[in-house]
């Protein structure tokens, strides 16, 4: 039976071991079920974390990584919403098909990769938080977010990689959680990225938000484009139909925007370059780390696949740049924290960084985009 939260540590492991037992598509609703009154007691982050920091007591602790003031001499009356963009490395793909050949497959296990991807979304405190490649979505990130106070959601992919693999979860998609007590969703949408006119297996989420503290709405859009060499086209038109999504939900621009997700693409690519020239008038914000405010980093994924060595900038964090101001954004982690068998392992929990920015609304609503 799962035990409502107290201040015991023996009954909220009860509940984090619920959700460590993975099990197939069909067995889901169960899971639902039997969470569903564990689900109404708030949880505690600081419990949740000192559960996960037991977990991974074996485990060297986490990279300390610093947030870079970007600030403007711009005060802002309100305070700033954190947003982090994260793929995080899809359980069935890990262990099943990705080949991390530097990787032990002991740093894989999913009971503890989970706590290192909840030791990190707790370390950062977002309250926007957008995710590629969730396949555990139904047996942890929903039980567990929604009783931090989040509204959850997700959209999978109609032809999941995850289910060619044996004892799989269920498949990955996109999932947006935001803090209930910040914002109020005026409206969602779930989109199936269309190319060249034909419906594609990749998949975005848009959501209208209203913001209490300022009444401003602006759109929070998650995606995770088409992966590998050869499909630069394909990611290219994925790219334009949801900018023409965006700009319907947005009506033009009206409403701002920030758009999260594993493009799959690298800053020399089309699909970057509609992106960066689109009406909407979207900059990326880790640009903003470098000392011309021009060069995206160096890597957001760096592996080591048995055809060679993998380091890219595939990750972005897209932001109506005349509506809204980046105060910060967290650093990555340096060539030396990573290590030479790179990511994922027992230090990180994905073969991606996670990308977090502050953000705050321009003080003159009226100005033009």
């Amino acid at each position: 039976a799962v035990c409502s939260m107290g201040n015991s540590t023996s009954r909220l492991y009860s509940v984090l071991a619920k959700t460590l037992s993975s099990g197939a598509v069909s067995q889901h609703q169960d899971c639902l079920e039997q969470l569903d009154s564990a689900r109404l007691d708030p949880l505690d982050p600081k419990d949740l974390l000192e559960e996960c920091q037991i977990v991974l007591q074996k485990r060297p602790p986490r990279f300390q990584r610093n947030f870079v003031n970007l600030k403007k001499n711009t005060a802002s009356n309100h305070r700033p919403i954190r947003v982090m963009q994260w793929n995080i490395l899809a359980q069935a793909l890990g262990e099943g098909k990705d080949n991390f050949v530097q990787c032990p497959m002991e740093a894989l296990k999913w009971e503890e990769r989970k706590c290192l991807i909840l030791e990190e979304i707790l370390a950062y405190k977002p309250d926007i938080l957008c995710l590629q490649e969730v396949d555990h979505y139904f047996d942890t990130f929903e039980p567990l977010l929604s009783r931090l106070g989040y509204q959850c959601s997700f959209f999978p992919k109609p032809w999941s990689p995850c289910l060619d693999v044996e004892r799989n979860n269920g498949p990955d998609g996109c999932a947006i959680f935001f803090l209930k007590e910040r914002f109020e969703l005026i409206s969602s949408a779930n989109i199936r990225l269309t190319a060249m006119k034909l419906k594609t297996n990749q998949v975005a989420i848009a959501q209208t938000l209203k913001c209490h503290e300022t009444g401003r709405l602006f759109c929070i859009a998650v995606t995770h484009l088409k992966a590998r060499t050869g499909w630069e086209r394909f990611r290219s038109a994925q790219g334009c139909d949801l900018l023409q999504n965006l700009k319907n939900i947005t009506q033009g621009a009206k409403i701002p925007l920030i758009v999260c997700g594993d493009f799959n693409a690298e800053p020399t690519e089309e699909v970057y370059r509609e992106f960066s020239n689109s009406s909407l008038n979207l900059n990326s914000a880790y640009k903003l780390l470098s000392p011309d405010g021009q060069s995206e980093p160096p890597y957001t994924t760096w592996k080591i696949r048995p055809s060679g060595e993998c380091r890219h900038t595939l990750d972005y964090i897209w932001y109506s740049q005349h509506a809204l101001n980046v105060n910060s954004a967290l650093g990555l982690l340096t060539e030396e924290q990573i290590g030479p068998n790179r990511l994922p392992s027992f230090n990180y929990p994905s073969d991606h960084l996670s990308l977090v920015c502050d953000f705050s609304f321009n003080q003159d609503p009226d100005r033009l985009l």
